[in-house]
């Protein structure tokens, strides 16, 4: 491909030429991967702090960046984290969502009335990827929505189909996640040094989109799924791998805009939930959640009314 090529790709993928479709953005969001121990009857619970973060930003018709800052409260422990979520059509018939999350750093928390500490020795990686074909053609755009350009022309559209997922997830610590008061709670596989999981699997979805009155639009995707699973646990002594390799999962999004000429107002949350079993009478779980809340002002003198 020469220069001359590569420069009309460019704008032609990125570049909107109307000032009417370009914004800036002021947003805070809520981003954490967690995830837990159980058996039937005790739970222990892994949570990120500082999950917080403030930033700014840009869109048009066709990109949108936004940079965020994460909120640390210095009198607290602090996480130290990657973070990154997002969600994108391709082509017409084609959703897809991804994330790519590295954390060191959990406060672990239980149901059983033992006290709660921090962990500045556990790490987890997780990344993953959803991809639902369409069966009818999507007849909305995501990124249009949450850049604040309204060009819904029916009250209502509902599209649906089926795809595939994968993901990659990891968790370790010094010598193992339980902490020494809550050994009596779970068994001895459930005193886990290091778990190694790598997953494929099926998905269903339904995409839907409602255009309410007072500019207000309420979008709300879900996308459960089953898949296949494989899982290695290391113990401080020893080590095994699940004879279970069925995980399910459930990914789900809602998303409030309100959208008058000057400027917006968007809400979205969303996340995944995925669960597995590591024999032993042990569970596992991990959560995905995101939530963002961005003002936007356009750039452009356009009015919606004719």
């Amino acid at each position: 491909m020469d220069t001359l090529n590569l420069i009309q790709l460019v704008d032609t993928l990125f570049i909107d030429h109307d000032i009417n479709n370009y914004s800036l953005r002021l947003f805070t969001n809520y981003k954490l991967k967690r995830f837990r121990i159980s058996n039937d009857e005790f739970k222990s619970r892994y949570v990120p702090n500082n999950r917080f973060g403030v930033g700014f930003g840009f869109a048009s018709s066709k990109l949108l960046v936004d940079i965020a800052f994460n909120i640390k409260d210095k009198n607290k422990d602090v996480t130290n984290r990657f973070d990154m979520q997002g969600t994108t059509i391709l082509g017409k018939k084609n959703y897809v969502n991804f994330y790519v999350q590295t954390y060191k750093g959990f406060k672990v928390k239980n149901n059983f009335d033992e006290d709660f500490v921090f962990r500045d020795d556990i790490k987890s990686v997780t990344i993953g990827l959803n991809m639902l074909r369409t069966l009818p053609d999507i007849e909305f755009s995501y990124t249009l929505l949450k850049a604040g350009i309204d060009r819904l022309d029916k009250k209502f559209y509902l599209t649906g189909g089926f795809g595939a997922f994968m993901f990659y997830d990891y968790f370790s610590a010094d010598d193992n996640v339980l902490n020494e008061e809550t050994y009596p709670y779970f068994n001895e596989q459930a005193q886990i040094k290091r778990y190694n999981s790598a997953a494929l699997g099926v998905l269903g979805g339904i995409l839907s989109v409602f255009k309410l009155p007072e500019n207000i639009t309420l979008t709300c995707n879900l996308m459960p799924g089953m898949g296949l699973m494989y899982k290695h646990v290391t113990l401080e002594d020893d080590k095994y791998t699940p004879s279970n390799n069925f995980l399910f999962k459930m990914d789900y999004a809602v998303a409030l805009g309100y959208n008058v000429d000057r400027y917006y107002l968007s809400l979205i949350y969303g996340g995944g939930v995925y669960s597995t079993k590591l024999d032993y009478d042990n569970n596992y779980r991990f959560n995905v959640t995101k939530a963002k809340l961005a003002f936007g002002y356009k750039l452009g003198t356009r009015s919606k009314k004719k």
